[in-house]
């Protein structure tokens, strides 16, 4: 059986690029795969060898032919390892998020395959494109297709970007909220915490606004190409962190939670430090946590029942509170 012409050109690699001699055109006649066709004539194999010799290095493979110093003979062919090898790759922290990037816009079944068998080799090749999902890069939750939304909106949002052209969009504010439609001058898109923003100016609200990408839908570009005039000093990702912090009643500070001893984990995991402390009559521990969203904090306060108690900020044991007062209401329904 015929041996296919890339088996044929992986094993002359492999054998090239492994010895530490020039191996002969005889040699590789005789011992590799493909070419050790005993029914082949002389002219055949080097009508064979020539144009494989010639593919390899229209490939970019450096083939190199020479003779041994203390061997007699014909020439030979090498592939020399230290001009063959790719030099280390290595990214800095905005080329990562460029992979990242598009490791969460290239999610469609044709090609989902090749971005993830890319993502394992940059792996496995110690360079990381993977992110926690508090980071900005946010890869991991950028994964999930409800944090960039629909395709088709995406593209249309990117395109009127590119073309500096106004759009206009549904948008729906919540989960429960019924869409509306806005009219913006889109400036770019960022992402924050495993979710995906455009930023621009709004002509409705005449305000600089920000607009979750998996809630934007039925983008239509309007006006005219060019129109839209993007600020010089800008700072998208700026702007997003604080509009997302904003809304979700985080100021950057911290947390006082108290927990009872070997409870709570999952506040625990995120705590910053953790302080032995009784509270009334109780043993436990202090975590001061950041806040990086007062609903999501309150949430995980709330969910750890008994074992957890918010000490401060004001506005989160208010949270809390109200939370329990609703949990008393319906319990009492």
């Amino acid at each position: 059986m015929a041996t296919q012409k890339a088996e044929r050109l992986l094993n002359l690699v492999i054998c090239l690029l492994s010895s530490k001699q020039f191996v002969t055109a005889d040699y590789i006649r005789r011992n590799i795969t493909g070419y050790n066709d005993d029914a082949q004539s002389d002219d055949a194999f080097n009508r064979m060898f020539e144009r494989d010799k010639n593919e390899l290095r229209d490939l970019g493979i450096p083939l190199v032919t020479g003779r041994d110093r203390l061997a007699a003979g014909s020439d030979g062919y090498r592939i020399m390892r230290e001009h063959y090898d790719l030099p280390d790759i290595s990214l800095d922290h905005a080329e990562a998020a460029i992979v990242a990037m598009a490791a969460a816009w290239w999610s469609t079944p044709e090609v989902s395959t090749i971005t993830q068998t890319a993502l394992l080799k940059l792996r496995a090749a110690g360079i990381d494109v993977r992110a926690d999902d508090d980071d900005e890069i946010g890869f991991s939750a950028a994964l999930s297709p409800r944090s960039v939304g629909s395709e088709s909106a995406l593209a249309a949002m990117l395109s009127a970007i590119g073309d500096a052209q106004p759009v206009t969009f549904a948008y729906r504010p919540g989960a429960a909220a019924a869409s509306t439609t806005r009219t913006l001058e889109p400036w770019g898109v960022a992402t924050y915490r495993g979710r995906w923003y455009v930023v621009g100016h709004d002509r409705d609200r005449a305000a600089t606004r920000t607009f979750r990408l998996s809630r934007v839908a039925e983008v239509t570009p309007i006006d005219d190409p060019g129109d839209v005039t993007v600020p010089g000093d800008i700072d998208l990702q700026q702007i997003v962190s604080s509009a997302v912090d904003s809304a979700a009643g985080s100021d950057g500070g911290t947390a006082q939670i108290w927990v009872a001893r070997d409870r709570a984990a999952g506040l625990r995991r995120i705590a910053v430090t953790t302080t032995p402390r009784e509270l009334d009559g109780d043993q436990g521990d202090v975590l001061e946590i950041e806040i990086r969203s007062l609903g999501t904090l309150t949430r995980m306060v709330l969910g750890a029942g008994a074992d957890a108690v918010a000490l401060a900020p004001a506005e989160l044991v208010g949270e809390v509170v109200a939370g329990l007062d609703t949990l008393v209401g319906v319990s009492i329904r």
